[in-house]
C-alpha cells in the first residue's frame, strides 16, 4: 500500500473505509495519486470501478439519502473543491448495522476518501460556499432505480454539522438553515423520501 493508507470498518461498519492518499508537497504545491488500482488490491480493495461522475453544488445544499435498489453500486468520492459532510446508512439486509450512520468531513484540504460499499444510502452536506464533489462507481448508471431515505429521520438520527432546524415530521427543507443563517436546499425529489421504517419492510 505504497500510496495510501486505508482505515478499514469505521465505525464498526463492514466493508466500510476510509483511505488517506499520500500527499507529495514543496513550495510549489503538491502531488499524489487518487486511485490506484495495485495499491487498492493491495490494501484487499478489488474494486472494477467503471464510471466517474463528478457534481458541483452551492453552500447548504444537501443531496440524499440515495441508494440504487436493484443494481447497487460500490462508490469511492472525495471532494476536490470545498467541504462537505458526507453520510451513508447501511441497508444491507441481515448485516448486524443495519440502520446506523456514518459521516465523514471531505474537503480540498483533508483529500480524504470514502469507500462505501454496495447497499448503502449515500447523501452529503455542503458546508462551504460551493463544492465539487467526484466519485468513481463499479456498475454504471441505471435509469429509473433510485431510490432514497428521509435526509432527516429521527430513526437514523443523522447528526448534520452546522444545521439548524426542529424536525416537523417531513423531510421538507422549510425551517432548516446553517448556523450562519444559509437555507437549507433540496431537490423537490429529496423533500418526499419516507423514513427507513416505513420504505424497508423485512420479514
Amino acid at each position: 500500500m505504497g500510496q495510501i493508507k486505508v482505515d478499514y470498518d469505521v465505525n464498526g461498519i463492514k466493508g466500510l473505509c476510509v483511505i488517506f492518499p499520500k500527499v507529495h508537497g514543496d513550495g510549489r504545491g503538491y502531488f499524489m495519486e487518487t486511485y490506484n488500482k495495485k495499491d487498492m488490491e493491495e490494501a484487499g480493495l478489488d474494486i472494477d470501478f467503471v464510471q466517474d461522475n463528478q457534481s458541483c453544488s452551492s453552500k447548504g445544499v444537501l443531496r440524499g439519502l440515495h441508494f440504487q435498489k436493484e443494481y447497487p453500486q460500490t462508490k469511492l468520492v472525495r471532494v476536490v473543491r470545498g467541504k462537505v459532510f458526507d453520510v451513508v446508512v447501511d441497508l444491507r439486509k441481515g448485516s448486524d448495522t443495519f440502520g446506523r450512520w456514518h459521516g465523514e468531513l471531505l474537503s480540498e484540504e483533508n483529500k480524504k476518501q470514502f469507500l462505501i460499499p454496495r447497499g448503502f444510502a449515500h447523501g452529503f452536506l455542503v458546508l462551504s460556499d460551493l463544492a465539487e464533489f467526484i466519485y468513481k462507481c463499479d456498475d454504471f448508471y441505471h435509469p429509473n432505480d433510485e431510490g432514497g431515505l428521509a435526509w432527516n429521520d429521527p430513526q437514523i438520527g443523522i447528526e448534520w454539522p452546522e444545521l439548524v432546524g426542529e424536525y416537523a415530521g417531513s423531510p421538507s427543507a422549510i425551517g432548516y438553515c446553517l448556523q450562519d443563517g444559509t437555507p437549507l436546499k433540496l431537490s423537490e425529489k429529496d423533500e418526499q423520501w419516507l423514513g427507513i421504517q416505513e420504505t424497508f419492510v423485512f420479514d
